[in-house]
């Protein structure tokens, strides 16, 4: 986030034409408006706020106002957990009325997006209230996400059945005491999962001086799945 080496506009979900954006961190709107062909800013429908975290919530008031028109068209959705509204509140006072609903994330609940149903992941080992989730819809793929997060063997539990595993990489290597993953821990949990495709972004700087995207057939031939390395503007087709 801070170097911008890679960027910090979040994920854009576009699923039988509901739209919706993940984590919208620092720079999202300058990304979106710049991205060819264009995303269908007129219809975002909903925004998931996987934490509090500056990196993932930066430009979160931004896309509200952006969904809203500023705040004159009433609609859309927030998905966030409590406490980015609570103290210190990430999420402006005056942009949550611009919009139809705030949903408060619960593990294991499922919230109704048009027809895409998005269902809280478990609790991550974040330092603050972080979910990931997993997408469920008609003719498409179980999508899951793995945001920030410590490794711990409950991830697996959760996250099996997972056609395609987007995962939150930030560390090439363990550094303990550090509530983040690293690639080895990932790899282990693509592994037992065993998704059609998994999805590795979120990256830190070891993770580029390592050049992760060089690394791919490896990381194929380790876990038996597709692993491909995220870059800025990558189309995943579901």
């Amino acid at each position: 986030m801070i170097k911008q080496l890679r960027a910090s506009a979040g994920i854009w979900f576009s699923l039988h034409g509901t739209n919706f954006i993940v984590d919208p961190g620092p720079g999202t709107i300058v990304r979106v408006n710049k991205t060819r062909p264009k995303l269908p800013l007129d219809n975002l429908d909903a925004i998931y706020l996987s934490h509090r975290h500056l990196d993932h919530s930066g430009d979160v008031n931004v896309m509200i106002e952006v969904m809203t028109d500023g705040g004159f068209k009433k609609r859309g959705t927030l998905l966030c957990p409590e406490d980015a509204l609570k103290d210190d509140p990430v999420v402006f006072q005056y942009t949550r009325k611009f919009l139809d609903k705030i949903e408060i994330l619960i593990p294991g609940v499922r919230y109704k997006i048009n027809n895409v149903e998005i269902e809280t992941g478990i609790g991550q080992n974040h330092g603050c209230e972080t979910y990931g989730f997993k997408i469920y819809s008609e003719k498409i793929p179980v999508i899951s996400y793995i945001p920030d997060t410590e490794y711990f063997p409950h991830l697996v539990d959760y996250y099996k059945n997972t056609d395609i595993l987007i995962i939150s990489v930030v560390f090439y290597e363990k550094r303990e005491g550090i509530l983040h993953m690293c690639l080895s821990e990932a790899l282990n949990i693509i592994s037992a999962i065993k998704p059609g495709k998994a999805v590795l972004t979120h990256f830190g700087m070891s993770m580029l001086k390592n050049k992760i995207w060089e690394k791919e057939e490896e990381m194929k031939e380790k876990t038996g799945v597709d692993v491909i390395a995220a870059y800025d503007g990558m189309t995943v087709d579901v």
